[in-house]
């Protein structure tokens, strides 16, 4: 697996990926009203608005996943269902790792996401308890209860 920063002609596949991984990992957990949000549009305009903070990782030259840092919180990490089960996820973990070495790091969760929650719990990450987080929309913020895990990367 190979990783690089992202380039403006990466947006759409980014996107792709996020929208599909999305949906089947938040929609059965998050407000219906956050869910309508979430067209392929809105996450094409959220890769663009993120793509200086955005990495991929490819396998062949084929997009295997990506991960969106800010700050102290690992904001969105992906990888496609075609690369699940293969061990890309915990080696893309380990990047995200040394990306924000020396940081208590932390992310959010969809209450519900048990997929993500233990994927995250089996690479060492803390859920410190549930909270509200003024989630990204084209309409906007909402607020949605997450939870939060952390990290000590120092």
């Amino acid at each position: 697996m190979e990783f690089r920063k992202a380039q403006d002609q990466d947006a759409e596949g980014i996107a792709a990926l996020w929208h599909s991984g999305w949906h089947s990992g938040h929609a059965a957990h998050v407000p219906a009203k956050l869910v309508a949000t979430r067209t392929a549009d809105e996450f094409l305009e959220r890769t663009r608005a993120h793509l200086e903070r955005t990495v991929v990782s490819e396998v062949s030259g084929q997009l295997a996943g990506f991960y969106m840092l800010k700050e102290d919180e690992l904001y969105q990490f992906y990888i496609d269902a075609g690369f699940r089960g293969t061990g890309a996820a915990l080696e893309q973990m380990r990047h995200v790792e040394e990306a924000m070495r020396g940081r208590i790091a932390w992310l959010a969760c969809a209450v519900g996401n048990l997929r993500a929650a233990t994927f995250y719990e089996k690479c060492g990450w803390v859920r410190q308890g549930t909270f509200v987080y003024a989630v990204e929309t084209s309409a906007g913020p909402m607020d949605v209860d997450e939870w939060r895990y952390q990290k000590d990367l120092r």
